[in-house]
């Protein structure tokens, strides 16, 4: 299996859509999913506690589990 390793600074792309987002602010709140499609591409802000990683995407920042992300080729 050649997994690749996600790091705070690696662009990464939405490789399949959560059941909901939730937003990296102080106070996340959900958000529907279909503001982000696949392929979407953002950048890793930072890891959080639980699993989650704070993806900066152009529509916003969301905190992200790895299953959902790839690292971008490009």
């Amino acid at each position: 299996m050649n997994e690749q390793i996600i790091a705070v600074g690696s662009k990464v792309s939405l490789v399949s859509q959560p059941p909901y987002l939730k937003t990296a602010d102080p106070m996340p709140m959900l958000r529907p999913p279909d503001i982000l499609q696949v392929g979407d591409e953002g950048i890793v802000i930072d890891r959080r506690p639980g699993g989650y990683w704070g993806v900066k995407f152009a529509q916003g920042t969301f905190l992200m589990e790895s299953q959902y992300l790839a690292v971008a080729t490009t």
